[in-house]
């Protein structure tokens, strides 16, 4: 992929989030963010699970091969972060550490920092069966961070930096793939119940982050999850003889359907919100349509193969799947 074709995508992406945090409809413009804290998955995590034991990590080659010095940081990535593009466009820093990294200092955490951990979701069992950080032990750590900048800065300014700063959830993809499709952690009644129990867990989250005076918020959607390269590969394992899973890969569409149903009530949720916490911005964030726009023209933004994964076969590896000398 010629990296220059997604810079422009990332600039228009980022210059709406911005416009809509820093100048909300009918409000005077708002100070500017200080930082950004992350919440959620590996869409988010920048390497707290290298300091946990679990086997979700990604601080091996081939990741990082696009990273500055080809590092591989625990990103399950082959370079940042959306969220690392975002504190750069913000002229915060241009990476987002991972909390847990012991070279993070007290005043690294003014300017932002991420609790997230690859392998977990808005369910805490999705987190016990992956052996990754909870939500609510993100949160503990959220709360330790609080309490570190307010023994450098103090109250007022500790403050002040939550009160500006941006806050943004990603979870949720795998707690749909674990409990409704791999039926890892038992079923749910249907679809439309899960869904609604995870959104409670992002209203709650929402809540909590208010409590502690987060006034600018952004909760991703999830993406076209039945085009997964794994979802992909089990919906035609379960279909194909096994040579023609090479050849013929589709999305699943009842798949698709469940995440753009999920968005839907997401938005509701956020609308609710935003109603309810006076002074307070929440953002939903529609990955699923620049993703599926990827997926249905990749050569507009310069891609060839968007079905597959980036690694060995490209149809089930990931994370310690992903060897040093795999093909790449």
């Amino acid at each position: 992929m010629n990296p220059n074709h997604h810079k422009p995508i990332l600039l228009a992406f980022f210059t709406l989030l911005l416009l809509q945090l820093q100048n909300p409809i009918n409000a005077s413009p708002s100070p500017p963010i200080t930082a950004l804290y992350a919440f959620g998955d590996s869409t988010v995590d920048s390497g707290n699970n290298n300091y946990i034991p679990t086997l979700f990590r990604s601080n091996h080659p081939p990741y990082g091969k696009s990273f500055p010095a080809k590092l591989s940081t625990g990103r399950f990535s082959d370079g940042k972060l959306a969220t690392d593009f975002l504190a750069s466009s913000l002229g915060l820093k241009s990476t987002i550490p991972a909390y847990l990294n012991p070279t993070v200092k007290p005043v690294d955490l003014l300017t932002g920092v991420s609790f997230a951990s690859a392998g977990g979701g808005l369910d805490d069992r999705t987190a016990m069966l992956s052996s990754t950080l909870a939500m609510d032990k993100q949160w503990s750590y959220f709360e330790e961070a609080v309490r570190k900048m307010k023994s450098v800065v103090g109250d007022s300014e500790t403050n002040r930096v939550i009160k500006n700063a941006l806050f943004v959830i990603s979870a949720g993809t795998n707690d749909m793939i674990y409990n409704v499709y791999d039926h890892a952690l038992g079923r749910f009644i249907s679809v439309s119940d899960y869904h609604d129990f995870l959104l409670s867990k992002v209203e709650a989250f929402v809540q909590r982050l208010h409590d502690a005076g987060a006034r600018r918020i952004a909760v991703v959607g999830l993406p076209p999850i039945g085009c997964l390269p794994v979802q992909v590969t089990l919906g035609t394992f379960t279909s194909l003889p096994l040579p023609r899973i090479f050849r013929h890969r589709i999305c699943s569409e009842n798949q698709n359907a469940d995440s753009r149903l999920y968005n839907q009530k997401l938005k509701n949720l956020n609308f609710r919100l935003n109603q309810r916490l006076r002074g307070s911005k929440v953002l939903h964030l529609d990955i699923y349509s620049p993703l599926m726009d990827m997926i249905k023209h990749p050569h507009k933004y310069g891609l060839e193969e968007t079905l597959k994964g980036c690694c060995g076969t490209g149809l089930l590896e990931a994370g310690p799947l992903c060897k040093p000398l795999s093909r790449t």
